[in-house]
């Protein structure tokens, strides 16, 4: 299984590394020793805390805390950083964390929502399609 430093693990649950240290000082992300001694996180208590936190009521607001009850289970919270209009459409970008999400709208939900750069948002995305990739790791 692999390991995590504490600043990718941060960053895969879009957290402050302080925020991870926090956890596991706490005792509710346990840790391991990594290479040079330093500490890291299992891959796999890393997703079952993941998996955790995103089921709770009560998560971090960065971890896509819903607002209203959805059947859409992959929510992004972010910043919008781009508002195109035109007559009838919407294109709006968001970032979250270290993914871009952009989604096409009427531009009357748009403008019902207020959405402009700097608008804290939650992009909600519902699919059938998903594509998983491995990242190379080095030798």
């Amino acid at each position: 299984m692999p390991t995590y430093r504490i600043s990718e693990a941060a960053a895969l649950l879009g957290v402050s590394d302080d925020t991870v240290r926090r956890w596991a000082d706490a005792g509710k992300l346990p840790t391991v020793k990594g290479p040079g001694s330093r500490l890291a996180i299992d891959g796999g208590d890393l997703a079952a805390f993941a998996t955790e936190i995103a089921a709770s009521p009560d998560r971090p607001a960065g971890l896509g805390a819903p607002i209203v009850a959805e059947s859409a289970r992959n929510r992004f919270t972010g910043i919008v950083t781009r508002v195109l209009r035109d007559g009838v459409m919407a294109q709006v970008e968001i970032q979250a964390g270290p993914h871009r999400v952009v989604s096409l709208m009427s531009r009357e939900s748009a403008d019902e929502l207020g959405l402009e750069p700097g608008v804290l948002a939650v992009a909600a995305v519902k699919s059938t399609n998903v594509v998983v990739e491995v990242p190379r790791h080095p030798a």
